[in-house]
């Protein structure tokens, strides 16, 4: 026990945390009449409310948003289930993918032909994959949770005299008080990314699930520790840029779904805008007070340089995202509409994480395979030819969106 306790005081020494000649008492709850500081022992509470936001989730979805899906001409049906064989499934619970070099062993443990086997594989594939019900409802939740969200975040920082004047996240740091509102804005943040690590295991499975999964877990340690050291000024400003963006995102992905064309690649085009305005103008604004304000303003301490080279490290990501964005958004208009995925909703059109990734508030990116949604089949005329042509530049477009979209998903 003395060895833990020695090691939990080193970790949460003052002279790392708080700025000099502050101790943990100086900002405890009730240490000062006039200030109201962030209690740690208040971070138990996004638990227990993400099974309420859960709860949220599940009645929308079951009552609401899988109705009105339906009644848009939805598919929610599942692709036929695959023969039982349990060799295959056995060989199948080790990997998904199919490598070639089982083929020959399996053909003769199964008695089944190369080709069968191939075939109950893609069939085995498809089963896992969910219906298109299942992949609109999700993306519709997430719409409406970053809509409300980013409406309640701008509701209660418009009279934050922060909200307009980044320079003020400083002054009289570390005790400032947390208003109900903020207290509010910030716990059912944090439960939010509660809920999505829980039912993470159970939504569409994608090729980033466990990227994704270390994304939210260090966006959680990341706001709870802004919490600790009462820097939820800077948090608070943080979470409202980030989430507008994410609502034109959302929202492309469903009306995807919901086959509204037109309407995707406008909202498509509004997204690309919010994004450049919001990760590229007012994010950098927010940076500029961290790095060049808040040091005139307060004495430095190690935690700061913690905080803000992990705000830096996200801004330059940002840069990297939004050239990737421009880059595919420019592509498309050249080879037609944005007529792929927004988001490759399952793990068959994503490659293996061992491809090219990517960081957002720690989650990772990979790359789409070259695999492209199918095709009709050519017409056999004289003009095969270029509808050829034509079905391959429909086809990139569709790899181009899916990139981008892929890009942006886990960054937000």
């Amino acid at each position: 026990m003395d060895i833990i306790n020695k090691v939990t005081d080193a970790f949460w020494s003052t002279h790392i945390w708080l700025p000099p000649n502050t101790t943990w008492a100086d900002i405890a709850p009730g240490s000062r009449p006039d200030v109201v500081h962030a209690n740690y022992r208040d971070l138990i509470w996004p638990i227990p409310l993400a099974a309420v936001v859960m709860l949220v989730r599940y009645t929308l979805e079951r009552f609401w948003i899988s109705p009105i899906g339906k009644s848009l001409g939805i598919r929610s049906s599942r692709p036929k289930k695959a023969a039982n064989v349990p060799t295959l499934e056995l060989a199948y619970a080790k990997s998904s993918h199919l490598d070639h070099k089982w083929l020959a062993p399996l053909s003769k443990q199964a008695d089944m032909s190369e080709r069968q086997i191939e075939r109950w594989w893609r069939l085995r594939r498809a089963q896992d994959k969910p219906s298109t019900l299942v992949k609109f409802c999700e993306n519709t939740w997430r719409c409406l949770y970053y809509l409300y969200s980013f409406i309640f975040g701008v509701i209660v920082l418009w009279d934050k005299p922060w909200f307009w004047d980044v320079k003020t996240c400083w002054y009289g740091y570390p005790h400032q008080s947390v208003s109900n509102d903020i207290w509010w804005y910030y716990m059912i943040s944090m439960s939010f990314y509660w809920s999505l690590t829980a039912t993470q295991f159970f939504d569409v499975k994608r090729k980033d699930f466990w990227q994704m999964f270390i994304h939210h877990m260090v966006t959680l340690l990341l706001m709870s520790l802004s919490w600790v050291c009462n820097l939820h000024r800077v948090g608070s400003l943080v979470l409202v840029v980030h989430d507008c963006a994410d609502i034109f995102l959302e929202a492309a992905k469903l009306t995807k779904y919901a086959n509204y064309q037109k309407v995707c690649d406008a909202i498509f085009a509004i997204f690309t805008v919010v994004w450049i305005v919001t990760r590229l103008g007012f994010y950098p604004r927010i940076i500029y007070s961290s790095s060049v304000e808040a040091p005139r303003i307060l004495p430095m301490f190690p935690a700061y340089y913690i905080f803000n080279s992990l705000l830096l490290m996200l801004l330059v990501l940002h840069v990297i995202w939004t050239y990737m964005i421009l880059k595919i958004v420019v592509d498309s208009l050249q080879k037609g509409l944005m007529s792929g995925d927004i988001r490759s909703s399952d793990s068959e059109d994503l490659t293996d994480s061992s491809g090219n990734v990517r960081v957002a508030n720690g989650s990772m990116r990979t790359k789409t395979k070259s695999g492209n949604p199918a095709t009709p089949a050519a017409p056999v005329t004289a003009a095969g030819g270029v509808n050829q042509r034509k079905r391959g530049n429909n086809s990139s477009a569709n790899n181009h969106t899916t990139d981008a979209a892929t890009t942006t998903a886990a960054a937000n």
